[in-house]
C-alpha cells in the first residue's frame, strides 16, 4: 500500500508574502523647510515638480508620505538617503 502525505498548499500564501512591497515613508518634521523637502523629493527621486510637491504637501498636511515601494534592500538604500539629506525616513511593509 502507497501512502501520499497531502502537503498543504504553503506555495502561495508564500508567494503572496513575497509580493508585497516594501515601503520608504518621509515623516514631518518642525525642522525642514517644504521647499527643502520638495528638492530632495526632485534631487533624490527624480520626481517632477508636481510630483514632489504632491508628496511634499502629505508629508506635511498628513504627517507622512510613502515616496517609494519595492524590494526591502532597495527601501532601506532610499529611506538611510533621507537620512543623509537630513528627514526623518523609515521602511514599513506594504499592505498586501
Amino acid at each position: 500500500m502507497t501512502t501520499t502525505l497531502e502537503r498543504p498548499d504553503t506555495d502561495d500564501a508564500l508567494r503572496a508574502a513575497v509580493e508585497v512591497p516594501w515601503q520608504a515613508i518621509v515623516w514631518d518634521d518642525p525642522v525642514n523647510l517644504m521647499s527643502y523637502v520638495s528638492y530632495v523629493f526632485r534631487s533624490y527621486f527624480g520626481y517632477p515638480r508636481d510630483e514632489a510637491e504632491r508628496l511634499m504637501l502629505l508629508v506635511h498636511n498628513e504627517g507622512r508620505a510613502v515616496v517609494a515601494s519595492g524590494h526591502r534592500e532597495a527601501m532601506e538604500r532610499h529611506v538611510q538617503a533621507m537620512h543623509g539629506y537630513g528627514l526623518q525616513a523609515t521602511v514599513v511593509r506594504g499592505e498586501a
